[in-house]
């Protein structure tokens, strides 16, 4: 590999000397005296010839700089793998694994925010190196990431054209470039640097200080039941007066691909890579074809909380959800807990008969905070509508993606209201999802 590499950086470096003789010769040859009108075009004609020879010359020089930046990346990359070498596809000790962090990055030279607490709370650069990826050619963002040296892999997407688009979805460019971006990065992850897993974040997010420690204690359920296809550090109901602070240990399964800090297998990838979708990636990943009936884990207390308001969604949910995200900040040992009762056979057998057997209220009692004597309690809705209607008045988020709530298992949202547990459940017999409720 070093070998190659070499011999693309001769190759390079002669076919910049051979432009620079030849702008030299172009500049230096004399224009012909004899008729004072050709004498004129051949001197326009040179100094264009000139001008072009010098824009093929800048051409090559950017792709030199091109060759030296990805021959550092894979020299670090190269360097890392010897003396950390990642695990074999069947791992035999998962708490050895490499789980790099590749942060999505464009345009906010806020990534300052993210990289900080990213690399503040890291246990180890070798076990969890960080990668970001950057579109759009921001020049800012660039500096701000190109500053941090050699404790972040800066990566850059190549293709920064506009995408043709639907009439109709013009005013979407912006999500087209961002699934066109995911693709390539996590192509960068898993088929050049050869990861066996990865944990996504954006740029616009910051985690809590036991961020890595939970992705490195769940990282083996993920790899040892195949009902779960992530981890989410997120949790969309998870502003503070509906979560139990005391419980920050407390996690779930999910229905939900909640997103927003999630670890994944590499296997995964190669499942979804093939067809994925020009755009709105995130509510594609929703869809039962992609969902296949499995989950995510998620915790009560978000590992991660949203500091960008700006973006391509416009501040969609942010001032009414997403800036009153509770970000956890007490360590929890996740490395020293039993995990094994989210694995799904063992996670129905308890979960399922705790939310049906508490006792059923009605919306009004719960406003009302009356029966506060029955503890954790179970409200039931019976429809679309019906959900909708309740989740509203508790200040849950209420959209459906492909039939599924946000945070929601088996139908059921968990969630605290007025200091206590609150199921909201559908009737005991549920039967699965109705995509048309989305």
């Amino acid at each position: 590999m070093l070998k190659k590499s070499s011999l693309v950086l001769w190759g390079a470096a002669l076919f910049i000397a051979w432009n620079g003789l030849l702008l030299l010769f172009l500049w230096s040859r004399p224009p012909s005296p004899v008729f004072s009108g050709e004498g004129d075009r051949l001197t326009a004609e040179v100094i264009r010839l000139a001008q072009d020879a010098e824009t093929e010359l800048e051409r090559q020089k950017e792709l030199l700089r091109q060759i030296h930046r990805y021959s550092r990346l894979w020299g670090r990359h190269h360097r890392v793998q010897i003396t950390s070498p990642p695990p074999p596809p069947r791992l035999t000790d998962p708490a050895g694994a490499v789980l790099p962090v590749l942060v999505m990055a464009c345009d906010r030279s806020t990534v300052r925010r993210c990289l900080d607490k990213l690399l503040r709370y890291r246990p180890s650069a070798q076990r969890f190196p960080v990668i970001v990826s950057q579109d759009c050619g921001h020049a800012e963002t660039a500096r701000v990431i190109a500053s941090y040296g050699d404790a972040v892999a800066h990566i850059r997407q190549p293709d920064l054209s506009d995408i043709p688009v639907p009439a109709e979805h013009r005013k979407f460019q912006g999500y087209y470039k961002i699934a066109r971006h995911y693709r390539w990065a996590l192509g960068q992850v898993f088929r050049t640097f050869r990861y066996r897993a990865a944990i996504v974040v954006e740029d616009d997010l910051e985690v809590a200080p036991d961020f890595f420690e939970y992705f490195q204690a769940a990282f083996p359920l993920l790899l040892a039941d195949p009902s779960l296809w992530c981890i989410s550090a997120w949790n969309d109901n998870g502003k503070e007066q509906m979560v139990d602070v005391g419980q920050a240990e407390l996690l779930y399964r999910t229905d939900f691909f909640p997103g927003l800090g999630w670890l994944l297998l590499a296997e995964l990838w190669d499942e979804l890579e093939p067809k994925w979708p020009r755009a709105f990636w995130d509510d594609w990943m929703r869809q039962p074809e992609q969902r296949r009936d499995r989950s995510c884990i998620r915790p009560e207390v978000s590992r991660t909380m949203t500091f960008g308001r700006k973006g391509v969604s416009h501040g969609q949910f942010f001032d009414q959800y997403l800036k009153f995200i509770k970000l956890n900040d007490r360590f929890v040992p996740f490395t020293q807990l039993d995990l094994s009762y989210l694995k799904k056979e063992e996670y129905e057998r308890s979960f399922l008969p705790k939310v049906y057997a508490a006792p059923e209220v009605r919306v009004e009692e719960l406003q009302g905070n009356r029966r506060r004597e029955l503890g954790a309690v179970r409200l039931q809705y019976s429809g679309r509508d019906s959900f909708k209607a309740f989740a509203k008045a508790l200040g849950l988020m209420d959209d459906l993606k492909s039939g599924v709530p946000r945070a929601g298992y088996r139908g059921i949202v968990s969630f605290v209201y007025r200091g206590r547990r609150v199921y909201l459940a559908p009737p005991s017999d549920w039967r699965g999802y109705d995509p048309s409720w989305s």
